[in-house]
């Protein structure tokens, strides 16, 4: 007998679907599995045998065969276990197999046949609807990423008896629907008001914010980086359905869905140690798995001790700042991951931390520091549109009980700011200012005669390269739509300058 069951597997973030085909013939008992299965999937062989007998069916002493279409793209996980089992049911007609039509089906089986929760169940559902399927049996444990798919019935499944009974018309469960949430907000206890003095700080993060620029702080140990770097995602718009969308399915890929968690409404915020490899920032893999890279996608990267991560972890950030995806290159497979991530880094202008602090004596040679601040690139450096300085707080403002800003007061700013942006935009793919291309910057970015030469003059003076130049004119293009202006003023462009470069007193590198 032959019979076919429909499922899923993934390829980067995006599922396809596979025909799970089985043939149960006489022979000598045997038990083949074809369609470059890894070695989970052939696996899988066991844990489908004990899980039919255990379940109280029998499994056949015959010769089966196993086909997984199609079969040159390499297959993965333990995802494939119930609907090889379905199947070799279904041609021993211990399943009906007209009812098995217009489903698919996916889980991990225990021995005891219960169904475990497997990874990308989203984008497994997301691709079944626009097959038309018109049902997707899950474990129970990912019914909610599943139920997120509208126009497509999710059935949540305990175990394999159960799924049998509902092929066979024994048991006739409902679909399932997605409870009703409240709306998530980032972490309420990381508020900007807590935060002491750093007025111009706080106006840098405002800006980044608003025009998605990246952003480098340099600074003495104690002065407020990474306090600040935590609670960016506070400030930052909600993200919308389509962009949830996106980052619940790279989640639900790499497996870091919370246990029954629905769409992911809070942008992510990642901050790797300093020791982590180049794969596990870029990605990587045997089968190319997403890295911290893709996993910050519409949120915060924070990189603290910035000079204390690899020279070749840092390079690599690079591309993935330019173009807004990566690519990962292996022998199985070549997979390009979104990147569209928000960069803030945090360094100490030297070893010692102290170099050019007014209260503080610093330990550390010229020679020294040139070395510590050069492990950054000037490439690299170049890339990142916002470096500012992060002087001591003094105890004055650490006694102060003045409140400053509230988080929800600067983000109502930053909205309303990138409202002006995606209206502006709207017919172009981008959203926000730091994705302006260079034709894009001449026609949105255009400058009076007066902030012509205040530009001339500016990147004559401190030696800027073109990038750094196009760089300054998106953060005054920011500045400018955080004022509501519809032009770029002389202000706005020297704000953008303070903002280019740290101060001569912490930057020895560039020999001011």
């Amino acid at each position: 007998m032959l019979a076919h069951v429909e499922s899923c597997s993934l390829l980067g973030i995006d599922a396809y679907i596979v025909d799970v085909e089985v043939d149960v013939s006489s022979g000598l008992p045997s038990f083949d599995l074809v369609g470059l299965p890894d070695t989970s999937v052939r696996e899988s062989k066991e844990r489908v045998r004990a899980a039919i007998r255990n379940t109280g069916y029998e499994f056949p002493i015959r010769r089966i065969t196993i086909n997984l279409a199609p079969a040159d793209t390499k297959k993965e996980g333990s995802s494939l276990d119930l609907p090889i089992a379905i199947g070799i049911l279904a041609a021993t007609e211990q399943v009906q197999q007209e009812r098995i039509e217009g489903y698919a089906l996916t889980g991990e089986l225990s021995l005891n046949g219960d169904i475990r929760p497997v990874t990308g169940v989203l984008p497994m559902a997301l691709e079944l609807k626009e097959k038309g399927f018109k049902g997707f049996i899950v474990p129970v444990d990912n019914a909610d990423e599943a139920a997120i798919v509208e126009g497509l019935d999710v059935y949540p499944m305990e175990n394999l008896k159960k799924v049998i009974d509902f092929f066979n018309g024994t048991d006739k469960p409902k679909h399932y629907t997605l409870p009703a949430r409240e709306h998530e907000l980032p972490n309420a206890d990381l508020d900007f008001k807590d935060i002491k003095g750093q007025e111009s700080l706080k106006r840098a993060f405002e800006i980044a914010a608003a025009g998605n620029h990246n952003i480098l702080m340099v600074g003495p140990p104690g002065a407020g980086k990474t306090m600040i770097a935590k609670r960016m995602p506070s400030i930052l718009p909600r993200m919308t359905f389509d962009e949830a969308l996106e980052v619940t399915k790279i989640y639900s890929t790499a497996g870091l869905l919370p246990k029954g968690s629905g769409l992911m409404r809070v942008r992510p915020f990642r901050s790797p140690h300093s020791s982590i490899s180049v794969s596990s920032l870029v990605g990587g893999g045997r089968i190319p798995k997403p890295g911290e890279i893709t996993l910050s996608h519409y949120g915060v990267l924070f990189l603290d001790e910035l000079p204390e991560f690899s020279r070749e972890a840092l390079e690599v950030l690079r591309q993935p700042l330019e173009d807004e995806e990566v690519t990962i290159s292996r022998v199985n497979a070549t997979i390009t991951y979104p990147a569209k991530f928000l960069l803030v880094a945090a360094m100490n202008p030297c070893a010692c931390g102290y170099y050019g602090d007014p209260h503080r004596e610093c330990i550390c040679s010229v020679s020294q520091v040139m070395r510590y601040q050069n492990k950054i690139s000037g490439p690299l450096l170049d890339r990142i549109d916002m470096q500012v300085e992060v002087p001591a707080v003094t105890y004055k403002e650490l006694e102060s009980k003045t409140e400053g800003e509230s988080s929800e007061e600067i983000r109502r700013r930053v909205e309303r700011a990138r409202e002006l942006q995606i209206e502006r935009y709207n017919k172009l793919n981008i959203k926000y200012n730091n994705q302006l291309n260079l034709n894009q910057i001449y026609k949105f970015c255009s400058l009076g005669s007066k902030e012509k030469n205040l530009m001339k003059t500016a990147y004559e003076k401190f030696k800027l390269t073109a990038r750094g130049y196009t760089s300054i004119l998106k953060l005054a293009r920011t500045i400018a739509d955080l004022d509501e202006s519809q032009l770029i003023k002389e202000d706005h462009i020297l704000e953008a300058l303070q903002y280019r470069k740290p101060e001569r007193k912490t930057w020895v590198r560039y020999g001011f």
